[in-house]
């Protein structure tokens, strides 16, 4: 083991007892490599996060400049910077109304608090409602909505939590009922993704929000890993026809660069103005950098229509893969999908293969018997097909 392997385990906090240890020299696009070469498809990109591809020119490029201008001031909304505005605008722009004004953090995890607080300041009330198997970070607040029983395994150690949270099966017509009166807010992924790529039953997603208007309880959308073309549109509410009240984003969001935000109405986000005054603050949500880096890839997928691709780069994989004996189904959503093989072991198995190939992938939080494929969303039909021939090379060894 390297020098530098070993000042990892030494010092670096780690997420579990067996790290991967595949040490990164440089990433370009669809790939990575480690220092002796080994070239590995990055069909995670870092979690949804790479949607324009390692090392984009155009977001490097923009990084350096707004580098070279001014780092960091102060962001949360007393002075006016040119990459927080120029985002802010186009961004709105797109997202449907009245989807007008949004807040920046640091990260989904952020943004989701940041939502929840909102939803409270609001409505006045105090209980929220998330989704089974949903996963929207790990701080206090994000955690409590891991639905019982499968969140137990990841919050239980960490007892107390939020309380007044609880949940309710996504795509369960009848459990929209459990909504009413006293709720603030009820937080959905548009598609669940640590559940292991769910998509929205058939007129979901319109009866969450008719339930939602009844009661008077604010619907958020937590687009942090659908957000920003992953599903086939540049937003999944866009895509399944349903605007919420509130949508959270990250991940590409920042253009590979940290960042996150929150977007409502002016009459809901402008109560967090005052009641108390500085009712959410954040001292580097909206660095100038990560805001240019942000806009940066938004207009890479506009100019270069990247977002319509998406769609057919997600068939192919489809087609390729469902056709063999180990694979026992494939959920998907644009470039969003879980191949399933039935079982936990063979899972595990594959990843020492892709390991072994050239591919990076991982499983699922709340399903680990499929492994994911999110590539880069400019990844080429040749390098979807040629990711293919290797998966199904892993599969014929399982």
């Amino acid at each position: 083991m390297n020098i530098l392997r070993k000042q990892f385990l030494a010092h670096v906090g780690q997420t579990s007892p067996s790290p991967l240890l595949v040490e990164v020299a440089k990433a370009e696009g669809s790939f990575f490599y480690t220092p002796e070469g080994k070239r590995y498809y990055d069909l995670v990109a870092g979690v949804s996060v790479s949607n324009v591809g390692h090392g984009n020119p155009a977001v490097v490029k923009a990084v350096q400049e707004q580098a070279a201008r001014y780092m960091h001031v102060m962001v949360y909304g007393e002075l006016v910077e040119t990459p927080q505005v120029e985002y802010a605008t186009r961004l709105t722009a797109l997202l449907p109304a009245p989807l007008e004004s949004i807040y920046f953090v640091n990260s989904g995890a952020e943004a989701v608090e940041g939502a929840l607080k909102l939803a409270k300041r609001y409505t006045h009330r105090t209980r929220i409602i998330s989704m089974r198997r949903a996963y929207h970070g790990s701080t206090h607040g994000a955690m409590c909505l891991m639905g019982s029983p499968e969140g137990e395994e990841w919050k239980s150690a960490f007892r107390p939590l939020m309380p007044g949270v609880s949940s309710i099966e996504f795509n369960d017509f009848d459990e929209l009922k459990k909504i009413d009166e006293h709720t603030a807010c009820v937080i959905a992924e548009p598609v669940q993704g640590e559940a292991g790529v769910r998509p929205p039953k058939e007129g979901y997603l319109q009866a969450l929000r008719k339930r939602c208007d009844e009661v008077g309880a604010l619907l958020i959308f937590d687009e942090i890993q659908t957000g920003m073309g992953r599903t086939g549109a540049m937003f999944a509410s866009l895509k399944y026809g349903v605007t919420p009240d509130i949508i959270c984003l990250a991940k590409a969001f920042g253009g590979g660069m940290p960042l996150g935000g929150f977007a409502a109405s002016h009459e809901i986000m402008d109560t967090l103005q005052t009641n108390p005054v500085l009712g959410h603050i954040t001292t580097f949500g909206g660095h100038p950098v990560c805001c240019a880096a942000g806009l940066a890839a938004l207009n890479y997928l506009l100019d270069n229509h990247i977002v319509e691709g998406v769609e057919a780069k997600g068939q192919r994989y489809e087609e390729l893969l469902k056709d063999h004996p180990q694979v026992q189904e494939i959920r998907r959503s644009g470039l969003l999908l879980a191949v399933e093989v039935g079982s936990s072991e063979k899972m595990y198995r594959l990843m020492e293969l892709f390991k072994e190939e050239g591919i990076m992938s991982d499983w699922f939080l709340f399903c680990d018997t499929a492994f994911r494929i999110s590539p880069p969303l400019t990844i080429s039909m040749e390098e979807v097909e040629e990711s293919s021939r290797i998966i199904l090379r892993c599969l014929d060894r399982l």
